[in-house]
């Protein structure tokens, strides 16, 4: 991995949302979106994110393919596993990608992660992405979340938002470039 470059930071404070519009450019090959504290006001509601490959009215509705899968322990020490995640996954759909499961809302029950994009400007390829997250879910467990994916489109991508499925939310989401 390169050097990152911090290009910008945004904090909600009972936001529905967060769009990330500008600095997803060619300046990087990779953009590195780093979440910390995401908190949602809602019990039992899901993390997502989507791009947009329109400047103008950002509509965050890009076809792509996932996969996903997690690994989660209980507090109560039960049933620990590896699994892969057949309800987080995307079959060329349109819809926003799950970052997590059912996530609480209490205030020892947050999420943090990281979402990896690769060469969002070139318009000659498919854009790539990955992420891994570690939340606490409402059911009181340990999860660790992977995705990976691809936005099938060759049109740049130019904007990346996040939100719950439900509700606002805090939290900060920091933009890297990675050099």
């Amino acid at each position: 991995m390169g050097i990152p470059t911090l290009i910008s930071t945004s904090t909600a404070s009972n936001a529905a949302s967060v769009s990330i519009t500008s600095g997803i450019d060619s300046t990087y090959d990779e953009y590195m979106f780093v979440f910390t504290d995401i908190n949602p006001a809602t019990n039992d509601t899901y993390f997502a994110f989507n791009g947009s490959d329109d400047t103008s009215s950002h509509s965050y509705d890009i076809i792509k393919t996932t996969t996903a899968f997690s690994a989660y322990h209980p507090e109560d020490d039960s049933t620990a596993a590896i699994s892969y995640s057949t309800g987080q996954d995307i079959a060329q759909g349109t819809g926003f990608q799950r970052l997590t499961g059912g996530q609480g809302n209490g205030a020892d029950e947050s999420c943090a992660g990281i979402l990896h994009l690769f060469s969002p400007a070139n318009t000659t390829y498919v854009t790539h992405f990955y992420a891994t997250v570690s939340f606490y879910g409402e059911n009181n467990q340990a999860n660790n979340p992977h995705f990976a994916g691809y936005f099938n489109t060759t049109a740049a991508i130019t904007a990346i938002q996040f939100k719950f499925e439900s509700g606002n939310f805090d939290g900060v989401i920091q933009l890297f470039g990675i050099a």
